[in-house]
């Protein structure tokens, strides 16, 4: 900030010298010599750092560099007063200089806001953590802290560490990692990140993984090397300004010396009206434009997506996510949360409530997630009075217990088969949950996967902007995968796939897809990092994803929605059509330009406005990119 007063303040200055020496030349009879010292004080206020830069970059032996060809044009410009029948230049060599530095200006108050959009995110690295030792709570640095200590986490603190909530309840901003504004509220038995804030009440929480491994630690991890992957568009850029600074001197060059030989007025005469020609030429075809806003559109799009929860490792995946045709879902997890439910009770002969009342005591001590939900769908399951005894877990049937002197079996058809129970199968889809009494059949309980609130709209979404396939790999069972793709409206559905089996399936949708354009995997499986590899842009699901997922995947959405999956997209689609604009914008104008110049109709004026002005209008437009 203070860089950009400083500079600001010179620009300033600058300007009113340069009026005053205009001034001067108006109202002042002075000599030619004597002008060029009065423009000489704007000139090398505004000009020194310029000049300097060329300096070194000649003796670095990079001397085709912008600060070289600005610094040759006003120089130029200074000189070619003293050419006989030539005008002078001092006014525009001056405000060729001047613009020059505006334009310095906006670049890096662009670059600073395109840097602050992403270094938001550097804030959530938290700077000491609260750690029960010894009867006591100390301060220490988070890295610190080992798996399975307890910490203590005051309202306005940062979370130091991922772990499980063990007392306390609160509510937490998440907006840091999210993007998300709504508190998240926590109490006893959830899992919490890194990075957030504690906004209420104080919580003690158990660690679960070192800081290093930390939801924070990886983040910072993956906001440092953002840039190291350059886009396309990007990589072109540089390469060309390599390429054209050199063949743009050689030409302005030829363009000074080779034309007054075939004057009529004779070479000396003619060839302050080529140099003049050549300078504009120079100062022209400076890469500013170019050099500056494209990869300054890509650092903002990286960091417009990273205020909305998506982190893009580099902006090269923004190419890639603008020409996404195919888009590929794994099932559990990313479309749905995870997390079964009982979604129907049918019983018979027998009472619905009694059924899920004697499932969940049976399941009281089972560990596996269709156990939870049976006894999420009866809550008062502990606090009941019933008496479970003789319980029994037999592998691959279900558990039996004595419930009230009553023998109580709950599982799959293999076991009603095995206690002679006559079952009957259900018509809804789903996993079910048989029942038996003393050997009776009672009925059956749907349960199934939750399907996430915005999943519908991620599909919808993503073919509004013209996805043209959408498909669902799972290793869950046909009928189910085919539900869920019906519900969300998904293409095409492949099921009971293993992790080799979704490789091979990704394999023949890579070769099917149309030319030119791309395919996304969207997961957040440990048995997901192979195909997010394998796609030509991974994307992990990254509040709860797996670590592996989230370490192999391209695109991380923070806050688990699928729908952010379309935002990214239009991002990404948004900045390379603003970088493009830059891009036609820049040369459009040059060439127009250079054209006038070449047959003596330009003048220094439209040169400046050709290389600083398109700059600052470019590194404005390439501003846009920021929102996201």
């Amino acid at each position: 900030m203070k860089d950009e007063t400083r500079k600001l303040t010179v620009i300033c200055l600058t300007a009113l010298l340069l009026v005053g020496a205009v001034f001067i030349e108006k109202n002042c009879d002075l000599p030619t010599w004597q002008m060029l010292l009065v423009y000489l004080v704007p000139y090398l206020l505004i000009g020194h750092g310029t000049l300097k830069e060329a300096l070194e970059g000649i003796f670095k032996g990079d001397m085709l560099n912008e600060d070289f060809l600005m610094s040759i044009a006003t120089i130029g410009a200074l000189c070619i007063g003293f050419l006989p029948g030539a005008e002078t230049e001092f006014p525009e060599a001056v405000f060729v200089m001047l613009f020059f530095q505006v334009g310095e200006l906006f670049e890096g108050y662009a670059e600073g806001r395109s840097r602050d959009s992403i270094s938001h995110l550097m804030n959530i690295r938290p700077d000491y953590a609260n750690v029960e030792r010894d009867g006591t709570v100390k301060s220490v640095s988070p890295e610190e802290v080992t798996i399975g200590e307890t910490i203590v986490v005051k309202p306005g603190e940062k979370i130091p560490l991922d772990g499980q909530v063990i007392e306390g309840t609160s509510s937490l901003n998440t907006i840091a990692l999210t993007g998300e504004s709504m508190p998240r509220e926590v109490t006893v038995g959830e899992d919490i990140a890194s990075g957030c804030i504690n906004l209420s009440g104080v919580l003690r929480v158990r660690t679960s993984k070192t800081f290093g491994e930390s939801t924070v630690s990886k983040i910072i991890r993956l906001v440092e090397s953002a840039d190291k992957n350059k886009s396309r568009s990007e990589s072109f850029i540089t390469k060309f300004a390599r390429v054209y600074t050199p063949i743009v001197v050689a030409t302005a060059l030829l363009l000074a010396f080779i034309p007054p030989f075939f004057a009529s007025t004779g070479y000396l005469e003619s060839f302050s009206v080529w140099l003049h020609r050549a300078l504009i030429f120079l100062v022209v075809s400076c890469p500013c434009a170019l050099v500056i806003s494209v990869p300054l559109t890509f650092f903002g799009g990286l960091g417009g997506a990273s205020r909305k929860g998506i982190l893009i490792k580099g902006s090269n995946y923004m190419d890639t996510l603008a020409n996404l045709a195919t888009v590929v879902f794994d099932k559990t997890g990313t479309l749905t949360k995870g997390v079964f439910a009982v979604e129907a009770v049918h019983p018979d002969n027998f009472d619905a409530n009694e059924i899920l009342h004697l499932a969940a005591h049976v399941e009281h001590y089972s560990t596996h997630p269709i156990g939870a939900a049976l006894r999420e769908a009866f809550p008062n399951e502990a606090t009941d009075g019933c008496h479970v005894t003789d319980v029994e877990e037999i592998a691959g049937r279900g558990v039996k217990a004595r419930i009230g002197g009553r023998l109580v079996a709950v599982g799959n058809s293999k076991m009603m088969e095995d206690i002679g129970a006559e079952w009957h199968n259900c018509h809804r889809t789903g996993t079910i949950v048989h029942v038996a009494v003393d050997g009776v059949y009672a009925g059956h309980v749907v349960i199934n996967d939750v399907v996430k609130e915005d999943s519908a709209e991620a599909i919808s979404k993503l073919r509004g902007l013209g996805i043209s396939r959408t498909v669902m790999l799972t290793g869950d069972r046909k009928e189910v995968g085919d539900k869920v793709a019906e519900e969300l409206g998904i293409d095409e559905c492949h099921a009971e796939l293993l992790p080799a089996d979704k490789v091979d399936c990704m394999e023949r949708l890579i070769a099917d897809k149309p030319e030119g354009k791309t395919l996304a995997f969207v997961g957040d499986g440990i048995n997901d990092a192979p195909v997010l590899k394998r796609a030509d842009v991974g994307i992990a699901m990254g509040g709860l994803g797996s670590d592996a997922a989230i370490e192999a995947a391209d695109v991380v959405l923070m806050d688990d929605h699928p729908s952010k999956i379309a935002t990214a997209v239009e991002i990404a689609r948004r900045t390379i059509a603003i970088a493009k604009q830059n891009v036609w914008f820049a040369i459009g104008v040059k060439v127009a330009i250079l054209l006038l110049a070449t047959v003596g109709l330009g003048t220094m004026w439209m040169a400046v406005f050709a290389d600083v002005g398109v700059t600052v209008l470019a590194v404005l437009n390439a501003m846009r990119a920021l929102k996201g």
